[in-house]
């Protein structure tokens, strides 16, 4: 029988509390954090085998107590940025998590009370599936998926090229899972278990071999050469003035980008890099001030003889579904060449309850709340543009949309040779979650073995090799251009092709076995029931 409430033991509480703290504590260590900037990712290994212990050794209501708690600590630290940013952020990402996991550990316990003997192999493609679910839809995000963890680790990620990051994520749980099931049992989980254990040390075996020999050899490739301007400032906190010393700093960095020994192909500005609405103000000239601000800027790329992508707010007139004429903005990525729009990205996964709200009519009050924070929302963009220049086709992914592999698959199925991530980490004051940003966008290289270059406000400014391998970093929080030169590949790797092939498997083998599991167990009930009755 299942039993939904504990037999309440003080002892066994505090040890219950004491590892989901040290659950959290590790899972927010495994990443980039305030005592290690790029993480320590070893502990990835071993951080959830606290969190199936408890599991193990409660009921089904603890199971959604500990678990509401493991997911409102475990992202409370390692997204504390958000609260540095604005409370309400962090309060709803936290609740998020919380209602996350208070409904995911019941699955863990259930996979346990179906399959006693090996509960934890559906706990491990469990936590696949959710990794995987969580990153769709609205509330869709990429942060804190256990994969990220290893981004410094070459040859541990190469395999992302076929299974995407969801491969490293499944070498990493199941030690986790595997180890509380034997601290159940001890030494004879072990022999009983060894086939399983086996697996996965020839999984992890041919990760390292083909993270060795699979690298890509991109030498005989054509380069491209970028600048990409870090100003070093968050664009969207001030006023007309401090949009005129932005574009100040913004020139000048770019002028001496242009003036060095190696003349860049392509200048790149961050994400809103230029706040005044280029299009809008240089065609309705409702507002001198920012007028005269965007001709400054027309002017200047007009003599300029190199192409520049510069992120800007895209607001248009356009007649919405009543058939009235309104001013709609994008957040987007816009390619110019001697002052002249040859055309623009408009971003299609927009950040939840920052940029993009669509339920103001069944929250109210969240709405009016999100609006009252000073939150920018924008409308959805409907195409993935792959820009063509000189030869060279290119995406634009902007800010978190480089934390969705489907993203920059699709650029890459529709043509893109490169990937540009525009971003604008600076509002978040933090180096953690600028550097937990970065190595999402390592996994976008490998994925689809394409070189990924990153422009950001303040940091991280990047270029990273189709191998995954960071080739150049501007220093954080400095007022910085960095030239960086880039391979262009060409062909299809499986993930490409393919997507998030292993993600659906494992996403559909759990709910195979649970459904099995369930059906077993009424099946047996009643033939217990027609053998009591006989």
């Amino acid at each position: 029988m299942i039993r939904f409430f504990p037999r309440f033991s003080l002892g066994m509480f505090f040890c219950s509390l004491a590892a989901i703290a040290g659950a959290a504590v590790l899972f927010a260590a495994s990443f980039p954090n305030i005592l290690a900037a790029e993480g320590i990712p070893f502990l990835a290994w071993i951080a959830l085998a606290p969190l199936f212990w408890v599991i193990q050794q409660t009921t089904m209501a603890g199971a959604v107590f500990w678990g509401a708690l493991y997911g409102y600590a475990a992202y409370g630290l390692f997204n504390y940025w958000l609260s540095l940013f604005h409370p309400l952020a962090g309060l709803i990402v936290g609740l998020v998590y919380l209602g996350y996991f208070a409904l995911l550990c019941p699955l863990f316990k259930l996979a346990l009370l179906l399959f006693p003997r090996r509960g934890y192999i559906l706990q491990w493609l469990l936590w696949i599936a959710y990794e995987w679910l969580r990153t769709q839809g609205f509330l869709g995000y990429g942060y804190g998926i256990m994969g990220y963890s290893q981004w410094n680790l070459p040859p541990l990620i190469q395999i992302a090229d076929i299974f995407g990051v969801w491969g490293v994520s499944s070498l990493l749980v199941f030690p986790s899972a595997y180890l509380a099931a034997a601290a159940r049992e001890g030494r004879r989980f072990f022999r009983r278990e060894w086939i399983a254990g086996g697996l996965w040390v020839c999984a992890l075996g041919g990760t390292l071999i083909y993270g060795f020999l699979g690298r890509v050899d991109y030498s005989p490739a054509p380069k491209v050469r970028l600048a990409l301007i870090q100003h070093n400032t968050d664009p969207w906190k001030g006023d007309i003035e401090e949009n005129r010393k932005d574009l100040r700093v913004l020139k000048r960095l770019s002028r001496e980008a242009l003036g060095g020994e190696a003349k860049p192909d392509l200048v790149v500005w961050c994400e809103t890099a230029f706040v005044p609405r280029i299009y809008w103000h240089d065609t309705y000239r409702d507002d001198p001030e920012s007028y005269l601000l965007v001709r400054d800027l027309l002017d200047f790329l007009a003599k300029q003889d190199t192409p520049f992508v510069i992120g800007n707010d895209d607001s248009r007139k356009e007649v919405d579904s009543q058939g009235v004429w309104r001013r709609v903005d994008y957040n987007a990525a816009l390619l110019f060449n001697q002052g002249k729009l040859l055309g623009q990205y408009r971003k299609l996964h927009l950040v939840p309850f920052t940029e993009y709200f669509p339920y103001e009519k069944q929250f109210p009050r969240l709405y009016k709340a999100l609006k009252e924070a000073d939150t920018h929302f924008w409308e959805k963009g409907r195409e993935a543009t792959v820009f063509t220049l000189n030869g060279l086709a290119f995406s634009t992914p902007i800010c978190f949309e480089d934390t969705f592999g489907y993203l920059s698959r699709n650029f890459t199925q529709r043509g893109a040779k490169l990937i540009i991530n525009i971003t604008n980490d600076a509002w978040s004051k933090s180096l953690p979650a600028q550097m937990q940003h970065a190595a999402m966008a390592v996994f976008r290289a490998v994925e689809n073995r394409r070189s990924v270059a990153r422009a950001a406000a303040s940091g991280q400014t990047c270029g990273i090799d189709p191998n995954g391998k960071v080739l150049a970093m501007a220093e954080p929080f400095q007022e910085r251009y960095l030239t960086v030169e880039l391979p262009i590949m060409e062909g299809r790797s499986f993930y490409t092709r393919y997507g998030d092939l292993w993600a659906y498997l494992c996403a559909a083998g759990a709910l195979a076995a649970l459904l099995a599991g369930i059906g077993m167990r009424i099946i047996r009930r009643r033939r217990q029931k027609n053998a009591g009755s006989e």
